[in-house]
This record gives C-alpha cells, structure tokens and sequence, in this order.
C-alpha cells in the first residue's frame, strides 16, 4: 500500500482504533461462519451449495472490489470512501442476522463483502497518512498483526457466540462496532486524496463476473451436471469475460490491474503462491470444520477451539519469520511453510474417520499453522519486492485480490469434490467424501511449493552505504 504523506497529525493511538476497529471487524468475518454453517443449516435448512455461497458470497464481492474502492478513495477522499464502507458493512450485518432464509442470507453476505473491499485496504492508507513517518513501520506492524488476528480469531470467536447466544449473533455484534466506529473514524482521520485517475469501471464488471461465473458453473457442477448448459455456458462466460478483462487492462490508460507488474517475477511467482495457498488451504479448512461438528460431534466452540493450534499459530510464527526473512531468505521460508501445509493437510486425509482421535490429528493442525506463519510475512514481502511505491497500492490490492479469489474458487472445487464423491452433511455421510477433498488441498500446496522454488532468494544483501542496490540486484537477491 502506498504510503502518503501526512495530512493532519493524530494521536497515535486514536488512529490505530478508528482504523484498527473497523479492520478487524472485516477480516474476522471473513471466517467467523465457519463454524455456524453446521447450525445455519440445521436452522435455515441451507443445502450444501447454500453454505459454500455463504462464505464465497464475501469473498467474491470483497475481491471484486477492493483495487476499485482504493481508486474510489483517490477520488471521493480516503476517510469518506472508508466511513461508508463501515456504514454499508454495518446495515449488511443487519440484515444477514434478520434473514430467515439461506437466499436472504447469502444476499447480505454479498453486500457484507462490498463494505469490506472499502473498509481493508483504506485502513491501512487512512492510518500511513495520520502517523507521523518515525511512527509509521511500528503502525503497519500493529495494523498487520490486528489483520492477522482478525482471520485467525473468526472461528474461535464465531464458535464461541453461536455456542453462547445463536448463529445471528455473530452478525449482530457487528452493529455496535460499526456504530461507534463511523464517528470516531470521522473525526479522527483527515480526508486525504490521492491521484484523481479515471475510474476503470469496465474492468471491475469483466473481472468480477468472470470470477463469479467460472465459481458459479463449478458450484452448480454435481447438480445440474458437468455438461449441462447451465454449467458449460457458465464456466465458458467467465473465461471469456476473463480474457476480455486481460485484454481491456492492456490497452486502457487507467487500469484497474497493470498487467506490466508481473513483467517482474517476484511479484507474479508471489502471486501464483498467494492464489495456490488460499486455494488450497482455506478451501480444506471449508471442510473440515464441518467435519469436526457433523462427524465428531463437536460444538461449534469445541470445533473453534480444536482448530487454534492451526488458527493462532501464525500469530507466533509470522513474526518470526518477518525477522529472519533477510537472513534465511522469502523464497526457502515460504517453501519450507508450503511444505508444512503439504504434511498436515496429507496428514488429516490418510487419519481422517468417523472416531479419530484428536490427539492423532493435533500434529497435523499444528504443521499446518506453522506453514500458515511462514508463508503470510515472507509471502507479502515477495510481492512488493521489486516494486516502486508509486505502484504498492495496486500491487497489494492485486494479492489480495488473488488470494480472495482463491479462497471462493477453493471452497467452490473442494465442495464440488465432496458432493461429487456422494457427500452429505451426516455422520455416515461425510468422512468418506472429505478425504478426496482435503487430499486434493494438500496436492495444491504441494504443487505451489514447487512453483514457490522460482522465486528470487529474497535475501537483504549488504552492500556499502554509497553504493545502493540496482533493480537487477534486488531481483537476484
């Protein structure tokens, strides 16, 4: 993310909550219904489609949106663009806890996401703008470390306040955040501007209805058939809105993605890593959270808490790996955590039955974690390696982008693995459809660690003070 200079001095901590608060509020839902599909689906009698739709519903309108509301921002003002995001998010939350039906739901967890494309990547240039510039690297780091605990936190807390109150409340606890942050944020933040480039509208609608018609013909594969008109049409609409998107941003002024950035290979090999990661990973958590409730009879709670070796784990370890990246290198960190994801996913598919033990799938939850660590410092620090700042904006709002897009396409393909393989939200009928699923989780990983190998060794080489690195330095370092 671009770093803009300071528009108007703000207490320190004052500009960590009225732009932390609203941050963590919408990477937690990223997967805070996790553990409350077993219940929504119980309760609203949502299908199995239905449920993939409740997490992809978000994770699609967030990824569609998040590089056209930083261009927004530019335009209308960064504080304006955020606050109306915190208010969108808000009433969607409103509305996602008032529906009595999954197709109520889903709509709200779409206009959910919409909120949060505004709210994620503002955040972090609304808090770079209003800190003084000796302050800010300490800021980002806070500000990443609160991202981080927003995702690893949202099964744990959802498990927790669907166990103690029902599955609504995990919206309703959105409103009085969102009530209290929109005035703080106002009156805290400075309205700041950016470059006032056109708005590539055009390549948000090719983009984001590419994506959502290649993940619809896959959702709706077992069902309607792999050749039926409605999947085939489907998958063949999004891929051809796909390369006319590649085609538009190759020859429009302001595009909405510079297709010159991946001339770099840190940047595109960072990017391939963050889609193949997401894909693989979050699309088996899909699976086995439910597995935890619907086979082994866990509580949503118990679930959560089964899974923090996994979840909280990286909060330890990415840190870590933050610090002894320019020494051991992004490149043999980020291979080394894809490996790990490998062995625990493998590991969960060859143990996986009705009555394992959770002892024997603890080790797996924990490799896991540890590769999840190693892989979103490292990961992140790959991306913008070669980039100049003028393009750091864009080029984390392109991973984070991908990364979206990669959580609902995975979750889309593993659920399709899964009913295809006959599977059913029941105690007979789920382990044995599961195993190909996360199998096929932990065969991505693999093959996004072989693909991470091509990345440039990302060590910080020394060089004297007078004589700074070239460009062609940095990229064989």
């Amino acid at each position: 993310m671009s770093l803009p200079p300071i528009a108007r001095r703000v207490p320190f901590g004052l500009a960590l909550a009225a732009t932390g608060i609203p941050m963590f509020m919408a990477t937690l839902d990223n997967l805070v219904v996790t553990n409350a599909l077993p219940v929504i689906h119980e309760k609203l009698g949502a299908s199995v489609e239905q449920l993939q739709w409740l997490v992809n519903a978000y994770t699609l309108s967030f990824a569609s949106l998040i590089l056209f509301a930083v261009a927004l921002g530019d335009r209308l003002g960064r504080r304006t663009v955020f606050a109306a995001g915190i208010a969108i998010f808000t009433l969607a939350s409103v509305f996602a806890a008032l529906s009595t039906d999954p197709t109520q739901l889903i709509v709200a967890r779409a206009v959910q996401g919409l909120g949060g494309a505004a709210i994620m990547p503002l955040s972090l240039s609304l808090l770079a703008g209003s800190v003084e510039p000796r302050r800010r690297p300490l800021a980002i780091g806070i500000w990443g470390g609160i991202a981080g605990l927003g995702v690893a936190a949202g099964p744990l807390i959802g498990g927790a306040v669907v166990e103690g109150w029902n599955w609504q409340a995990i919206f309703w606890i959105n409103v009085p955040v969102g009530i209290l942050a929109i005035p703080l944020a106002l009156l805290v933040l400075p309205n700041a501007l950016g470059a006032r480039a056109r708005l590539d509208v055009p390549g948000v609608f090719l983009a984001g209805l590419g994506v959502l018609g290649i993940v619809f013909g896959i959702v709706r594969g077992n069902d309607a058939g792999w050749d039926s008109m409605q999947v085939v049409g489907s998958l063949i609409a999004g891929a051809v809105l796909i390369a006319a998107f590649l085609v538009w941003e190759s020859r429009t002024k302001n595009p909405l993605l510079p297709l010159r950035l991946f001339r770099d290979r840190s940047f595109t090999i960072a990017n391939v890593v963050g889609f193949g990661f997401s894909f693989g990973m979050f699309g088996a958590v899909f699976i086995l959270i439910q597995y935890l409730q619907v086979v082994q009879g866990a509580s949503p709670l118990e679930a959560a808490i089964q899974t923090t070796p996994w979840t909280m784990a990286p909060m330890i370890v990415a840190p870590l790996a933050g610090i002894f990246a320019g020494r051991i290198g992004t490149r043999n960190l980020i291979v080394a955590g894809l490996l790990f994801q490998t062995l625990g996913l493998g590991w969960l598919a060859a143990t996986m039955s009705a009555d394992t033990p959770y002892l024997t799938m603890l080790p797996a939850f924990i490799c896991a974690g540890i590769g999840m660590g190693l892989v979103f410092a490292p990961s992140s620090t790959a991306v913008l390696a070669n980039i100049v700042e003028a393009d750091s904006a864009k080029a984390t709002g392109t991973n984070s982008t991908l990364r979206e897009i990669g959580i609902a396409l995975g979750i889309a393909v593993m659920t399709a693995i899964f009913t295809g393989a006959g599977g059913q939200l029941t105690p007979t009928g789920y382990v044995d459809a599961a195993i190909p699923a996360v199998a096929v989780g932990a065969v991505v990983m693999f093959a996004t660690a072989i693909v991470a190998l091509f990345l440039p060794a990302g060590r910080t080489v020394q060089h004297a003070e007078s004589a700074p690195l070239t460009r062609e330095e940095r990229v064989s370092a």
